[in-house]
Parts: structure tokens; C-alpha cells; sequence
């Protein structure tokens, strides 16, 4: 009979997997023929297991994805050109957290950037790296917060820790001196050694305007460029081309026929 006692400590000690995997093990007499080194064998892996389960699930939850359910193995790309299932794939199995590459997904509004880049920080939260999710046009607002409060330097160091930053709507919205500046210290803390995803819609090469300055715009786009991945989505908007029933599709494609604009938000892809 099990001494529940012993349950009890092992919670205690937050060895909550093996403690779970100890009362299955009792109610399986199966596993209790085996030996002890086997059971003990399968109990430190339910407990590294579970660990691991907890970890992911922490790490998801700092990174505040947008969206946080989207995962590279549902990825649909529908008339999106640019890049599919393949090329994403491969991506999310490389070594592109580790070397610190910077990965690009622009394009028009409602191509699935968003989607695609919180879903490559999600590969990598489940492989163990810690991801951060920030919207570009709220950067200044946040940052002035920051340093009203004296807390930038250490948000800034925690942020040059972790190991994916996803920068969204990059390009949107006006930015001042002081953001462009702090911009310059947080790419420049990542360069070479921890991976960025940038979602834009304004093309690299007017980068340049957008940040205001030739010579911060010069230093960002340098340590950013050092080791890239570049994805140019094409396409109609899956906020409105996703909305409208197969049947619907089909009267649209017929000659003569006009419909009225479904205005339903969907969710990416």
C-alpha cells in the first residue's frame, strides 16, 4: 500500500510529475512487475517531462504573442506568395535563434505577418528559447514610461536576454529622437547573438525615413542585416478575401454579378 505521506512530500519537494507518475504506476499492476530500477527509470522521466511541460508553458506566457495559438505545424498560406509550408519549416528547425539571425516578413496589411512571426517565436518558445512580443508604434509611449520610472536599464538588460524579439508593425507610426535612439540599443544589444522577426509593411529601403536619421538608420540597418532571412508576402488580405463562404466566392467569379463588402475580422491565417 502507498503511504500517502510520501505523495505528499514529493509535492512538497515539487516533484509533482514523479508524484503523479508514483500513484499511476500503483493502479497499473503491469508496471508494478517491473523492476525497480525500470519504474524509477520511468518516473524521472515523467518528472523531467513535466518539467519541461511547465517550462514551455511559462515561456509562452512572457512572450505575450498576439497570437498565441499560432503554431508553424497550421500554417495555411491559401493565395499568399512569398513563402509556404516548406520554407517555413525549415526555418523554425534551423539554427536561427542560436546565431542570432533577423528574420523580415513584410508586405501589405493582412498577409499573415503577424501570424507567421508569432508562430516562429511559438516554435521557439517550445524548443525551450525565451520571445518577446512588442508593437513598434507603441514603443515611444512605452519607452518614455520606462524612463520616467528609471527602469529602462534594466528592462533593456532583460531584453538583450531574451533569446527571440518580435517586432511588429515595424515602420508605423512617427518615432522621436529618444526612441530612435533606444531602438539603436536594443538592436545593437541582439546583434550577432540573439534572433529578431520584424513585421513590416514599409519597404527596407525607405527604413531610412521612417527612422529619421541617416546615421542611427545606417547602425540599425547594419546590425540587422548582419545575418537575414527576407519574406516579401504577396497577395489578397486574409482579413477580407478569408471572410467570404465558398459560395460566395463562386457568385464573385460569376460574370455580372456584384456583392456587398463582408466586413467579419478574422483570425491569422
Amino acid at each position: 500500500m502507498l503511504d500517502h505521506a510520501t505523495v505528499a512530500h514529493l509535492r512538497t519537494l515539487k516533484l509533482t510529475g514523479f508524484a503523479e507518475g508514483l500513484l499511476e504506476q500503483m493502479g497499473q499492476p503491469e508496471t508494478l512487475a517491473m523492476s525497480f530500477e525500470e519504474r524509477l527509470a520511468l518516473l524521472v522521466d515523467r518528472e523531467l517531462n513535466a518539467r519541461s511541460d511547465r517550462k514551455r508553458a511559462r515561456l509562452l506566457q512572457r512572450a505575450q504573442l498576439k497570437y498565441p495559438n499560432a503554431t508553424v505545424e497550421d500554417a495555411a498560406f491559401g493565395e499568399v506568395r512569398g513563402i509556404d509550408r516548406k520554407t517555413l519549416t525549415s526555418l523554425a528547425l534551423s539554427g536561427w535563434v542560436e546565431r542570432g539571425d533577423t528574420v523580415l516578413f513584410g508586405g501589405a496589411t493582412g498577409l499573415g505577418k503577424t501570424w507567421l512571426a508569432c508562430a516562429l517565436a511559438q516554435y521557439a518558445c517550445r524548443r525551450g528559447h525565451s520571445a518577446l512580443y512588442l508593437r513598434a508604434p507603441r514603443l515611444p509611449e512605452e519607452l518614455r514610461v520606462l524612463h520616467g520610472a528609471g527602469g529602462f536599464g534594466k528592462w533593456l538588460a532583460q531584453l538583450a536576454r531574451t533569446d527571440v524579439l518580435i517586432l511588429d508593425d515595424w515602420g508605423t507610426g512617427n518615432i522621436d529622437a529618444t526612441t530612435r535612439n533606444d531602438l539603436l540599443e536594443i538592436i545593437d544589444d541582439r546583434a550577432g547573438h540573439r534572433a529578431t522577426i520584424i513585421a513590416h509593411q514599409l519597404p527596407v529601403e525607405h527604413w531610412h525615413g521612417w527612422i529619421g536619421d541617416a546615421t542611427i538608420a545606417d547602425a540599425i540597418l547594419d546590425r540587422l542585416m548582419q545575418r537575414v532571412h527576407r519574406f516579401t508576402l504577396e497577395g489578397e488580405s486574409r482579413r477580407t478575401g478569408a471572410t467570404r463562404k465558398p459560395a460566395a466566392r463562386a457568385r464573385a467569379q460569376a460574370p455580372g454579378v456584384r456583392l456587398p463588402i463582408d466586413t467579419q475580422e478574422v483570425s491569422m491565417p
